[in-house]
């Protein structure tokens, strides 16, 4: 996808698909439950995967490259009792660790076998009723591990009590897994280290139809900030709200602290309007993205684009996404003039430098890559290899990325 160098066009007015966080835990729940309507629901490859996996009457389901599906199928299919299935998925997938989560459900009675690597997919899962209620976790590997758990807890006779072990990471993940749960009238207890999740009243709450209008993707948002950023014009998002328990949301209180960019709410129109404000740039941005690790690539390109020095710490879980995203922002922020040092949780920029041109961004499998970088065509003419991954997460970003840049001739 060559991208010309283009100037941002003022005020014009995105809509994206909705989260895909909160969709796929909303299609969980709605096969345990059956009482869940769904709409604006993300038309993300991962959540399109995972809606075919959960429909799907086949031995054999193939996920792909959806990290999501395959920890929420893990522990979906686990206690679907007379469900006997092999989960599988990309040749990335397979390298991805998944033994916390496997090791968990064994504990509480599942019967899971690996039929490759020990501890990695794919997975032989043979379906049967789990009877224990209590089981412990490292809390510091993979948030979806844990809400895998959590999602399965309120149909398990005695709901479940999970003891988390070590640092928890993506603990804001955790706590919309906790508020989804409680939309549909499950109650729980969470005291910081343990989470206590009761049992569903079957008969009593199956009388009841839940309705969800899925919020846009903060994740996906945060693409247009750093155009706003990078470009200084005003960018429309509709269907976001004021106040979301998406945990990307936070990227609205970073791009205000180092960026200036305000975020203006709209409530009747359930819009925001993401507006840059005169601004002096911090001599540095340092800041812990534990809670938020899928907008980081946009955070480092934004810094790279405008020259401001970084340090971003929290960074554990990157090694373990679609690719080692610690060595792939290393490796292509290079290209657009900013040399960085990477260690096992963190990256940071070391120098910046006029660029060699032409730019080809290479993408390693990784939706994020290819939307990150994207926004430094309001620099310099740039080229995205392989622009088809962003199917996995925001199909319709390349369409919408048109309506607001003006390529210069």
């Amino acid at each position: 996808m060559l991208l010309k160098k283009s100037n941002l066009l003022h005020n014009k007015t995105i809509q994206i698909c909705g989260s895909k966080s909160i969709s796929n835990r909303l299609l969980i729940l709605h096969s345990l439950f059956r009482n869940i309507k769904i709409e604006n629901t993300s038309d993300a490859q991962d959540t399109f995967l995972l809606q075919q996996a959960l429909e799907s009457e086949k031995d054999v389901i193939d996920v792909h490259h959806a990290g999501t599906a395959m920890r929420f199928l893990t522990a979906y299919f686990a206690q679907k009792e007379g469900r006997n299935v092999v989960l599988t998925g990309s040749e990335r997938m397979l390298q991805r660790p998944i033994k916390d989560l496997v090791e968990a459900l064994l504990a509480l009675g599942a019967d899971i076998q690996y039929l490759g690597v020990e501890g990695y997919p794919p997975l032989k899962i043979t379906g049967k009723k789990l009877n224990r209620d209590e089981v412990v976790i490292p809390s510091g590997i993979s948030s979806q591990f844990i809400t895998a758990l959590m999602l399965i807890a309120p149909k398990l006779e005695n709901g479940l009590t999970i003891h988390l072990e070590g640092k928890i990471t993506s603990r804001p993940y955790l706590e919309m897994t906790l508020k989804t749960l409680t939309s549909i009238g499950v109650s729980y207890e969470f005291d910081g280290r343990s989470i206590k999740i009761s049992p569903l009243d079957f008969d009593q709450k199956l009388s009841n139809i839940f309705y969800f209008e899925v919020e846009s993707d903060w994740s996906s948002a945060s693409y247009y900030y750093a155009m706003a950023a990078i470009g200084r014009g005003i960018i429309n998002l509709r269907n976001f709200q004021a106040h979301s328990y998406q945990a990307d949301s936070r990227i609205k209180e970073i791009y205000w602290d180092f960026f200036g960019i305000n975020t203006i709410s709209d409530a009747q129109e359930h819009r925001i309007s993401i507006c840059p404000e005169p601004f002096v740039f911090p001599e540095i941005i340092k800041i812990d993205m534990n809670d938020c690790p899928d907008i980081v690539q946009t955070v480092c390109v934004t810094a790279a684009a405008l020259q401001i020095p970084f340090e971003i710490t929290g960074l554990e879980t990157l090694k373990i996404k679609e690719t080692d995203r610690l060595q792939a922002l290393h490796k292509e922020l290079q290209k657009i003039g900013c040399e960085t040092q990477i260690t096992e949780n963190s990256i940071a920029s070391v120098r910046f430098f006029e660029p060699e041109e032409p730019i080809f961004i290479k993408t390693y499998n990784d939706h994020r890559m290819a939307m990150s970088f994207a926004p430094y065509c309001l620099k310099k003419e740039i080229t995205i290899e392989d622009e088809n991954v962003v199917e996995k997460s925001y199909p319709k970003f390349w369409e919408d990325l048109k309506e607001i840049l003006d390529p210069i001739n």
